[in-house]
Protein backbone atom coordinates (compact mmCIF):
# COMPACT_ATOMS: atom_id res chain seq x y z
CA UNK A 1 0.00 0.00 0.00
CA UNK A 2 1.50 3.34 -1.11
CA UNK A 3 1.08 6.76 0.48
CA UNK A 4 -1.09 7.86 -2.46
CA UNK A 5 -3.53 5.01 -1.82
CA UNK A 6 -4.05 6.05 1.80
CA UNK A 7 -6.90 8.35 2.85
CA UNK A 8 -5.57 11.93 2.85
CA UNK A 9 -5.58 12.32 6.65
CA UNK A 10 -3.18 9.35 6.99
CA UNK A 11 -0.46 10.45 4.56
CA UNK A 12 1.32 12.91 6.84
CA UNK A 13 1.21 10.43 9.79
CA UNK A 14 2.89 7.84 7.55
CA UNK A 15 5.71 10.25 6.70
CA UNK A 16 6.12 11.11 10.39
CA UNK A 17 6.31 7.46 11.40
CA UNK A 18 8.86 6.63 8.70
CA UNK A 19 11.16 9.42 9.89
CA UNK A 20 11.38 7.92 13.37
CA UNK A 21 13.26 4.89 14.63
CA UNK A 22 11.66 2.12 16.61
CA UNK A 23 11.07 -1.60 16.38
CA UNK A 24 7.47 -1.59 17.70
CA UNK A 25 4.67 0.89 17.07
CA UNK A 26 1.17 1.01 18.56
CA UNK A 27 -1.24 2.84 16.25
CA UNK A 28 -4.29 3.75 18.30
CA UNK A 29 -7.58 5.57 17.97
CA UNK A 30 -11.30 4.91 17.55
CA UNK A 31 -12.53 2.54 14.86
CA UNK A 32 -13.02 3.87 11.38
CA UNK A 33 -9.95 6.09 11.19
CA UNK A 34 -7.73 3.69 9.20
CA UNK A 35 -5.49 1.88 11.68
CA UNK A 36 -5.23 -1.20 9.44
CA UNK A 37 -4.48 0.80 6.32
CA UNK A 38 -1.79 2.88 8.04
CA UNK A 39 -0.23 -0.21 9.66
CA UNK A 40 -0.05 -2.05 6.34
CA UNK A 41 1.39 1.02 4.59
CA UNK A 42 4.05 1.31 7.28
CA UNK A 43 5.02 -2.37 6.99
CA UNK A 44 5.07 -2.11 3.18
CA UNK A 45 7.43 0.88 3.36
CA UNK A 46 9.77 -0.97 5.73
CA UNK A 47 9.99 -3.90 3.31
CA UNK A 48 10.02 -1.91 0.05
CA UNK A 49 13.08 -2.45 -2.16
CA UNK A 50 13.45 1.12 -3.42
CA UNK A 51 16.46 3.20 -2.21
CA UNK A 52 16.44 4.09 1.49
CA UNK A 53 16.22 7.85 0.89
CA UNK A 54 13.00 7.36 -1.09
CA UNK A 55 11.35 5.15 1.54
CA UNK A 56 10.59 8.20 3.69
CA UNK A 57 7.72 8.80 1.27
CA UNK A 58 6.29 5.30 1.69
CA UNK A 59 6.34 2.14 -0.42
CA UNK A 60 6.82 2.53 -4.16
CA UNK A 61 4.04 0.12 -5.12
CA UNK A 62 6.01 -1.31 -8.06
CA UNK A 63 8.94 -3.37 -6.76
CA UNK A 64 8.74 -7.17 -6.20
CA UNK A 65 8.28 -6.63 -2.46
CA UNK A 66 5.30 -4.32 -2.95
CA UNK A 67 3.78 -6.73 -5.46
CA UNK A 68 4.16 -9.62 -3.02
CA UNK A 69 2.26 -7.65 -0.37
CA UNK A 70 -0.48 -6.76 -2.85
CA UNK A 71 -1.06 -10.45 -3.65
CA UNK A 72 -0.72 -11.46 0.05
CA UNK A 73 2.36 -13.68 -0.43
CA UNK A 74 5.27 -11.71 1.05
CA UNK A 75 7.65 -14.10 2.82
CA UNK A 76 8.86 -11.42 5.26
CA UNK A 77 5.48 -10.06 6.31
CA UNK A 78 3.43 -11.80 8.99
CA UNK A 79 -0.14 -10.61 9.50
CA UNK A 80 -1.83 -11.53 12.78
CA UNK A 81 -5.61 -11.05 12.85
CA UNK A 82 -8.70 -12.91 13.99
CA UNK A 83 -9.59 -15.42 11.31
CA UNK A 84 -12.83 -13.58 10.51
CA UNK A 85 -10.79 -10.43 9.79
CA UNK A 86 -8.24 -12.39 7.74
CA UNK A 87 -11.04 -13.70 5.54
CA UNK A 88 -12.73 -10.31 5.23
CA UNK A 89 -9.49 -8.59 4.19
CA UNK A 90 -8.28 -11.30 1.84
CA UNK A 91 -5.36 -12.72 3.82
CA UNK A 92 -4.86 -16.50 3.53
CA UNK A 93 -5.09 -18.75 6.60
CA UNK A 94 -2.59 -21.49 7.24
CA UNK A 95 -3.51 -24.84 5.69
CA UNK A 96 -4.61 -26.55 8.92
CA UNK A 97 -6.84 -23.71 10.04
CA UNK A 98 -8.41 -23.40 6.60
CA UNK A 99 -9.02 -27.16 6.48
CA UNK A 100 -10.64 -27.17 9.93
CA UNK A 101 -12.99 -24.35 8.92
CA UNK A 102 -13.79 -25.91 5.53
CA UNK A 103 -14.58 -29.24 7.22
CA UNK A 104 -16.90 -27.47 9.72
CA UNK A 105 -14.77 -28.63 12.64
CA UNK A 106 -14.91 -25.09 14.04
CA UNK A 107 -15.90 -21.56 13.12
CA UNK A 108 -13.39 -18.85 12.21
CA UNK A 109 -11.93 -17.34 15.36
CA UNK A 110 -12.91 -13.84 16.45
CA UNK A 111 -9.76 -13.55 18.54
CA UNK A 112 -6.09 -13.74 17.57
CA UNK A 113 -5.31 -17.35 18.39
CA UNK A 114 -2.30 -18.22 20.52
CA UNK A 115 -1.24 -20.82 17.90
CA UNK A 116 -0.99 -18.04 15.31
CA UNK A 117 1.05 -15.93 17.72
CA UNK A 118 3.48 -18.79 18.33
CA UNK A 119 3.89 -19.19 14.57
CA UNK A 120 4.60 -15.45 14.35
CA UNK A 121 7.28 -15.70 17.02
CA UNK A 122 8.93 -18.50 15.05
CA UNK A 123 8.66 -16.32 11.93
CA UNK A 124 10.42 -13.45 13.74
CA UNK A 125 13.35 -15.70 14.65
CA UNK A 126 14.03 -16.87 11.10
CA UNK A 127 16.33 -15.13 8.61
CA UNK A 128 14.79 -12.59 6.26
CA UNK A 129 13.95 -14.15 2.89
CA UNK A 130 14.42 -10.96 0.82
CA UNK A 131 17.17 -9.35 2.91
CA UNK A 132 15.10 -6.30 3.86
CA UNK A 133 14.20 -7.35 7.38
CA UNK A 134 10.83 -8.60 8.58
CA UNK A 135 7.57 -7.00 9.66
CA UNK A 136 4.71 -8.24 11.85
CA UNK A 137 1.31 -6.52 11.64
CA UNK A 138 -1.17 -7.19 14.47
CA UNK A 139 -4.74 -5.95 13.94
CA UNK A 140 -6.94 -5.35 15.86
CA UNK A 141 -4.38 -5.75 18.62
CA UNK A 142 -7.04 -5.69 21.34
CA UNK A 143 -8.29 -9.04 20.02
CA UNK A 144 -5.32 -10.74 21.69
CA UNK A 145 -6.40 -12.48 24.87
CA UNK A 146 -4.02 -12.52 27.85
CA UNK A 147 -2.42 -15.82 26.83
CA UNK A 148 -1.76 -14.59 23.29
CA UNK A 149 -0.48 -11.22 24.48
CA UNK A 150 1.86 -12.80 27.03
CA UNK A 151 3.28 -15.04 24.30
CA UNK A 152 4.28 -11.89 22.39
CA UNK A 153 5.87 -10.02 25.29
CA UNK A 154 9.44 -11.34 25.25
CA UNK A 155 9.81 -11.12 21.47
CA UNK A 156 8.34 -7.60 21.53
CA UNK A 157 10.85 -6.54 24.19
CA UNK A 158 13.89 -8.27 22.69
CA UNK A 159 13.28 -8.79 18.96
CA UNK A 160 15.69 -11.06 17.14
CA UNK A 161 17.43 -9.59 14.11
CA UNK A 162 15.78 -7.13 11.73
CA UNK A 163 12.14 -7.53 12.72
CA UNK A 164 9.73 -4.68 13.40
CA UNK A 165 6.21 -4.76 14.79
CA UNK A 166 3.20 -2.57 14.17
CA UNK A 167 0.21 -3.12 16.42
CA UNK A 168 -2.97 -1.36 15.24
CA UNK A 169 -5.73 -0.99 17.79
CA UNK A 170 -9.23 0.45 17.99
CA UNK A 171 -9.35 -0.02 21.78
CA UNK A 172 -5.79 0.35 23.08
CA UNK A 173 -6.96 0.58 26.70
CA UNK A 174 -7.88 -3.11 26.48
CA UNK A 175 -4.27 -4.11 25.84
CA UNK A 176 -2.06 -5.31 28.65
CA UNK A 177 -0.01 -2.43 30.15
CA UNK A 178 3.10 -4.52 29.50
CA UNK A 179 2.27 -4.58 25.77
CA UNK A 180 1.66 -0.82 25.64
CA UNK A 181 4.86 -0.05 27.51
CA UNK A 182 6.97 -1.93 24.94
CA UNK A 183 5.65 0.08 21.98
CA UNK A 184 5.99 3.62 20.74
CA UNK A 185 2.49 5.04 20.69
CA UNK A 186 0.91 7.03 17.86
CA UNK A 187 -2.65 8.38 17.96
CA UNK A 188 -4.36 8.67 14.58
CA UNK A 189 -5.75 12.11 13.69
CA UNK A 190 -9.44 12.80 13.08
CA UNK A 191 -10.18 14.09 9.57
CA UNK A 192 -12.30 17.21 9.25
CA UNK A 193 -15.80 16.64 7.91
CA UNK A 194 -15.12 18.12 4.47
CA UNK A 195 -12.06 15.95 3.97
CA UNK A 196 -13.95 12.84 5.11
CA UNK A 197 -16.93 13.59 2.85
CA UNK A 198 -14.69 14.14 -0.18
CA UNK A 199 -12.99 10.80 0.52
CA UNK A 200 -16.35 9.00 0.79
CA UNK A 201 -17.47 10.46 -2.53
CA UNK A 202 -14.18 9.30 -4.03
CA UNK A 203 -14.98 5.79 -2.79
CA UNK A 204 -18.28 5.80 -4.69
CA UNK A 205 -20.69 7.05 -2.02
CA UNK A 206 -23.31 9.43 -3.51
CA UNK A 207 -22.53 13.02 -2.55
CA UNK A 208 -26.06 13.50 -1.18
CA UNK A 209 -25.55 10.59 1.25
CA UNK A 210 -22.00 11.28 2.43
CA UNK A 211 -22.85 13.80 5.16
CA UNK A 212 -25.67 11.69 6.64
CA UNK A 213 -23.62 8.51 6.65
CA UNK A 214 -20.70 10.30 8.26
CA UNK A 215 -23.07 11.54 10.95
CA UNK A 216 -24.41 8.01 11.51
CA UNK A 217 -20.83 6.78 11.91
CA UNK A 218 -19.94 9.46 14.43
CA UNK A 219 -17.51 11.15 12.05
CA UNK A 220 -15.49 7.99 11.33
CA UNK A 221 -14.98 7.72 7.55
CA UNK A 222 -14.22 3.99 7.25
CA UNK A 223 -17.25 3.17 9.41
CA UNK A 224 -19.37 5.43 7.20
CA UNK A 225 -18.12 3.57 4.11
CA UNK A 226 -19.07 0.27 5.73
CA UNK A 227 -22.57 1.60 6.46
CA UNK A 228 -22.87 2.58 2.79
CA UNK A 229 -21.82 -0.91 1.70
CA UNK A 230 -24.51 -2.36 3.99
CA UNK A 231 -27.16 -0.25 2.28
CA UNK A 232 -27.78 2.16 5.15
CA UNK A 233 -30.03 5.03 4.07
CA UNK A 234 -29.34 8.43 5.69
CA UNK A 235 -33.08 9.18 5.52
CA UNK A 236 -33.98 5.93 7.30
CA UNK A 237 -31.29 6.65 9.90
CA UNK A 238 -32.75 10.07 10.68
CA UNK A 239 -36.20 8.51 11.17
CA UNK A 240 -34.95 5.71 13.43
CA UNK A 241 -35.22 7.45 16.85
CA UNK A 242 -38.88 8.35 16.54
CA UNK A 243 -39.64 4.97 14.93
CA UNK A 244 -38.21 3.33 18.05
CA UNK A 245 -40.40 5.51 20.27
CA UNK A 246 -43.40 4.13 18.35
CA UNK A 247 -42.12 0.56 18.63
CA UNK A 248 -41.76 -0.03 14.87
CA UNK A 249 -39.81 -3.25 14.47
CA UNK A 250 -39.72 -2.74 10.69
CA UNK A 251 -37.28 0.13 11.12
CA UNK A 252 -34.63 -2.44 12.10
CA UNK A 253 -35.86 -5.40 10.04
CA UNK A 254 -32.86 -5.24 7.68
CA UNK A 255 -30.38 -5.18 10.57
CA UNK A 256 -28.61 -8.19 12.02
CA UNK A 257 -28.88 -8.30 15.84
CA UNK A 258 -25.36 -6.91 16.32
CA UNK A 259 -26.09 -4.04 13.91
CA UNK A 260 -29.41 -3.30 15.61
CA UNK A 261 -27.78 -3.20 19.03
CA UNK A 262 -25.09 -0.86 17.71
CA UNK A 263 -27.73 1.50 16.30
CA UNK A 264 -29.65 1.53 19.58
CA UNK A 265 -26.47 2.15 21.56
CA UNK A 266 -25.82 5.22 19.39
CA UNK A 267 -29.35 6.44 20.07
CA UNK A 268 -28.92 5.86 23.81
CA UNK A 269 -25.56 7.68 23.73
CA UNK A 270 -27.06 10.75 22.05
CA UNK A 271 -29.98 10.94 24.46
CA UNK A 272 -27.55 10.75 27.39
CA UNK A 273 -25.51 13.54 25.81
CA UNK A 274 -28.57 15.75 25.34
CA UNK A 275 -29.70 15.07 28.91
CA UNK A 276 -26.31 16.35 30.11
CA UNK A 277 -26.49 19.47 27.95
CA UNK A 278 -24.10 18.24 25.23
CA UNK A 279 -24.68 17.96 21.49
CA UNK A 280 -25.68 14.57 20.01
CA UNK A 281 -23.06 12.83 17.90
CA UNK A 282 -24.88 10.32 15.70
CA UNK A 283 -28.25 12.03 15.07
CA UNK A 284 -29.37 15.56 14.39
CA UNK A 285 -30.99 17.17 17.48
CA UNK A 286 -34.32 17.51 15.67
CA UNK A 287 -34.40 13.75 14.97
CA UNK A 288 -34.36 12.79 18.65
CA UNK A 289 -37.40 12.26 20.88
CA UNK A 290 -37.45 13.90 24.34
CA UNK A 291 -34.77 12.44 26.60
CA UNK A 292 -36.08 9.88 29.11
CA UNK A 293 -35.09 10.09 32.80
CA UNK A 294 -31.38 9.56 33.36
CA UNK A 295 -31.97 6.39 35.41
CA UNK A 296 -33.99 4.85 32.56
CA UNK A 297 -31.23 5.64 30.07
CA UNK A 298 -28.63 4.11 32.38
CA UNK A 299 -30.66 0.88 32.66
CA UNK A 300 -31.11 0.77 28.89
CA UNK A 301 -27.39 1.32 28.30
CA UNK A 302 -26.49 -1.57 30.64
CA UNK A 303 -29.06 -3.83 28.99
CA UNK A 304 -27.74 -3.07 25.48
CA UNK A 305 -24.16 -3.71 26.61
CA UNK A 306 -25.25 -7.09 27.99
CA UNK A 307 -27.14 -7.93 24.77
CA UNK A 308 -24.07 -7.06 22.69
CA UNK A 309 -22.11 -9.87 24.36
CA UNK A 310 -24.50 -12.50 22.94
CA UNK A 311 -25.47 -10.82 19.67
CA UNK A 312 -23.56 -13.37 17.58
CA UNK A 313 -25.18 -16.40 19.26
CA UNK A 314 -27.69 -18.39 17.20
CA UNK A 315 -30.83 -16.96 18.84
CA UNK A 316 -34.01 -16.31 16.87
CA UNK A 317 -33.08 -13.00 15.24
CA UNK A 318 -36.70 -11.91 14.74
CA UNK A 319 -37.63 -12.43 18.38
CA UNK A 320 -34.42 -10.70 19.50
CA UNK A 321 -35.22 -7.64 17.38
CA UNK A 322 -38.76 -7.52 18.77
CA UNK A 323 -37.39 -7.62 22.31
CA UNK A 324 -34.86 -4.87 21.55
CA UNK A 325 -37.47 -2.59 19.99
CA UNK A 326 -39.94 -3.24 22.82
CA UNK A 327 -37.34 -2.24 25.38
CA UNK A 328 -36.43 0.86 23.33
CA UNK A 329 -40.10 1.90 23.14
CA UNK A 330 -40.60 1.46 26.87
CA UNK A 331 -37.49 3.49 27.68
CA UNK A 332 -38.18 6.30 25.22
CA UNK A 333 -41.79 6.73 26.29
CA UNK A 334 -40.82 6.93 29.95
CA UNK A 335 -39.97 10.56 29.16
CA UNK A 336 -43.67 11.33 29.13
CA UNK A 337 -44.02 10.18 32.73
CA UNK A 338 -41.38 12.52 34.08
CA UNK A 339 -42.66 14.76 36.88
Amino acid sequence: MTADSLPPWLRQPLFELLRQRGHAWLLQGPSGLGQYELGLALAAAWLCEQPEEAKAQGACGHCPSCHAIQVRTHADLCVLMPEVAMQALGWPLDEKSQADIDDKKRKPSREIRVEAMRDAIGFAQRTSARGRGKAVLVYPAERMNNITANALLKTLEEPVGEVRFVLASEAAWQLLPTIRSRCLGFTLPWPDSGQAQDWLVGQGVPAADASGLLRAAGGRPSDALRLASQGQSPKAWSLLPKAMSRGEVGALSDHAPAQAIGALQKLCHDLMAVDCGALPRFFEPADLPPAPPRAALARWSRSLASAAKTAEHPFNAGLMLEALVSEARTTLNSARRRP
